[in-house]
Order: structure tokens, then C-alpha cells, then sequence
């Protein structure tokens, strides 16, 4: 009888594992214990997407992590998405709507296991008329890069009713960031930690709205989320407790950030995240970064992608994607 229950028990067991997102058709055994001498290749891009990384990274080179970890940090997104693609990568941190888009992309292949980024736009200006709500920014012209931060900016503008003009002169955001430090534009919009770098170089910029704040005004409260971290489908599937092992060694490598913001900013540097530790320190509180799963992750994320959904469905591959694209454990 005590070998039935136990044989039952461990049908159980592994139908709930073969049930999860995080597995596969893997023994109860092989599913306990991550394996230390596979290798697991994650990209980043660099800035603050990749600021949460960067403790695994520095952890990584000196020996002190539990799984063999290979690490490269990206200025393009592009080069991971590619990477994803053809499988050179397992894990990576993305913005939420390149990971949505490369979902469609390539059929469901994608999914996100993590929120690491809110909300990281601001407008700053050395216009000299006060700017103290969106609706002062009806009529007047807003310098924005090209891409998402535009698409957020007028999603938030169109949901207020407001009507600047916005120009994507400067397409990419350290463009647009040199231009606002040299007074070449009087209102931008600018991530974190561009908007820390501009202000520094020049006295005249300030901070004149937080985007995120201005969002949680229209639409639900937290659903401004820019940054994410994504696996290959077949990886998590094949990989389950590696998957979770990871996902506990970028826990503890995000709460260094809100623990000792002075040393995970010269990790930042020295993990070749972000070129400078003091820019870095004083731009994360301003940053939201966060570690986010489970459901929790997929409600932020789904309300974020479906406003996005309406607002510009090119930038996140035309569709919402499934309850497929969450890797959630069971």
C-alpha cells in the first residue's frame, strides 16, 4: 500500500511540474536541483534596464554564483532580440514592448519572467514658462526620442487631452540628452539616467514632470512598466529549476540597488552597465526600478501592453499576447 501512495505522490508531483511554465518533461529529481555546469548565457541592455543586473554580473566574475553564468551587455536591442532568435541567448533584459513584439515575432517563443523597470521618463526644461502639469505642454513643442518613449509620451498626452507638438529630431535618447544639456532644445522628454546626466552639465535644465507620476493619474496606478526580463520558451521548459535559480540570484542582485545604492552603482560600473558609479548612484532612486513576478507581473504587464494596444499597436507587435508569454511557477 505505502509503495502505491508513494508511486501516486510522485505522479502528482510531477504532473503539477509538467503543468508549469517553468517545465518540462523532466524527472522530480532532475527538478529539485539546478544543474551547476550548465551554461546559461543572458544578455543585457545597457542603462537602466541593466542597472539590476549588474550584481549578478560582478557576483558571476568573481566565482560566487551557483550556476556557470556568460554575461554581455548590449547598447542595441536589436543584437539581443537576434540573439533570442537564434538561440545564442537563453535569458535577457529588454524593454516590455521589444519583448511583447518579439512574442508575436517569432509565435509565442518568448516569455517574460520578470518586471525590473517602471516608469523612467521625465520632461525636463530650461523653458523659462512654468511647467507644472501636462496640460501646460498643450501647443508647445516637445523634443522625444524616436520609438517607445514617444509612443508613451503621446499615449499619455491623447489620454489627457492635451496637444503638444512632439519632435523626434533627435531620434535616440543620448542625442536627444546632448542636445538638452548644450540648450539646444527648451522641453524634452528623457529616460533615467539621461535626465540626471543633462541636468548635471547644465545648471538651467530642471525637472519639470515625471511621466510615471502623470500616468498613475489617467491609467491604473503601476501599469507604467518599461523594463522586463525575458527566457526562451523552450529554455524555461527544458530548464526549470535553473530558470528558478536565476530568478533568486537577480532578486538579490536588484535589492542591492535599494539596500546600498553607493555599491551596486560601482557594480553598475564595473559590470559595464552604465560608464559612471556617481551618475549611476544618484539616478537610481529616481529610476523605479523593481523585481516583479507571478501574477502580480502579469496584471502590471497585460494593463500596460493592452493601453499600448490602443495607443500604437506597432510598438508592441501589433497584438497583445497571451496568458502564454508569462512564465509564471506553478
Amino acid at each position: 500500500m505505502m509503495k502505491i501512495l508513494r508511486s501516486l505522490l510522485f505522479l502528482f508531483v510531477a504532473c503539477i511540474l509538467a503543468a508549469s511554465p517553468f517545465s518540462s518533461a523532466v524527472s522530480l529529481a532532475e527538478a529539485s536541483a539546478p544543474d551547476a555546469d550548465l551554461p546559461v548565457r543572458v544578455r543585457t541592455l545597457n542603462g537602466t534596464t541593466g542597472f539590476g543586473m549588474a550584481g549578478l554580473i560582478c557576483d558571476s566574475q568573481e566565482g560566487k554564483t551557483s550556476l556557470k553564468y556568460s554575461f554581455s551587455v548590449e547598447t542595441d536591442a536589436s543584437n539581443i532580440t537576434s540573439a533570442l532568435v537564434s538561440g545564442e541567448c537563453d535569458i535577457a533584459a529588454l524593454p516590455t514592448n521589444a519583448a511583447s513584439a518579439l512574442y508575436n515575432k517569432t509565435g509565442g517563443k518568448i516569455q517574460v519572467l520578470a518586471l525590473n523597470t517602471r516608469g523612467v521618463l521625465y520632461v525636463v526644461t530650461n523653458d523659462p514658462a512654468e511647467i507644472s502639469s501636462l496640460a501646460d505642454l498643450d501647443g508647445k513643442t516637445v523634443y522625444a526620442p524616436a520609438q517607445n518613449p514617444t509612443f508613451i509620451f503621446q499615449a499619455l498626452c491623447d489620454a489627457q487631452g492635451v496637444h503638444p507638438v512632439i519632435d523626434n529630431t533627435f531620434a535616440q535618447p543620448a542625442e536627444l540628452n546632448t542636445a538638452a544639456a548644450a540648450g539646444q532644445v527648451g522641453i524634452a522628454v528623457l529616460p533615467q539616467p539621461m535626465v540626471t546626466i543633462a541636468c548635471t552639465q547644465n545648471p538651467d535644465l530642471k525637472v519639470a514632470l515625471d511621466l510615471t507620476a502623470e500616468w498613475d493619474k489617467v491609467f491604473e496606478a503601476g501599469s507604467l512598466v518599461q523594463g522586463c526580463v525575458v527566457v526562451r520558451r523552450t529554455f524555461a521548459e527544458e530548464h526549470p529549476s535553473e530558470v528558478a535559480a536565476f530568478l533568486e540570484d537577480y532578486r538579490a542582485s536588484v535589492s542591492l540597488l535599494e539596500e546600498d545604492p553607493a555599491l551596486a552603482a560601482q557594480k553598475i560600473e564595473q559590470a559595464g552597465v552604465f560608464a559612471k558609479a556617481a551618475v549611476a548612484e544618484k539616478a537610481i532612486p529616481a529610476c523605479n526600478l523593481c523585481f516583479v513576478t507571478g501574477t502580480e507581473m502579469r496584471a502590471q504587464l497585460s494593463a500596460f501592453l493592452n493601453i499600448m494596444a490602443e495607443a500604437a499597436p506597432q510598438s508592441i507587435g501589433g497584438a497583445v499576447p497571451g496568458d502564454d508569454f508569462y512564465c509564471i511557477p506553478g
